[in-house]
């Protein structure tokens, strides 16, 4: 796992679903910890139009660049929702946070070749 993990944070362009300009939440937490070290970070909220100054997507499809990390925090059955579009993007590279996760997320991550983090 810490072979997937190197691999993800290797990678430059990240989508955070589920980033939130609630400072409480993990989707804020995520997202400023990746902007301030770096990375390329792509919000993506339907209720949000920016987050600190960054223009945040209602979807996946909204992004103008084919981002390298997919960054999940928001309930198992978004989660599921979601990674439809992101196998019709051809993204492959999955983070489910602790709460985000389902057994059907999982196993459509596997069955559709996505490298899947979880439980990290």
């Amino acid at each position: 796992m810490q072979d997937t993990i190197k691999e993800f944070m290797d990678q430059r362009k990240f989508a955070v679903i589920g980033a939130t300009d609630n400072t409480e939440k993990y989707g804020n937490r995520i997202f400023k910890n990746l902007k301030d070290r770096g990375y390329e970070v792509y919000p993506v909220n339907p209720k949000l139009e920016e987050l600190e100054g960054i223009p945040v997507y209602h979807t996946l499809s909204e992004i103008p660049v084919k981002v390298d990390v997919v960054d999940f925090v928001v309930p198992p059955a978004v989660t599921e929702e979601i990674l439809k579009e992101c196998n019709k993007l051809g993204l492959k590279r999955i983070w489910l946070q602790p709460g985000s996760e389902s057994e059907d997320a999982i196993k459509y991550c596997q069955d559709n070749g996505m490298t899947v983090l979880h439980d990290v």
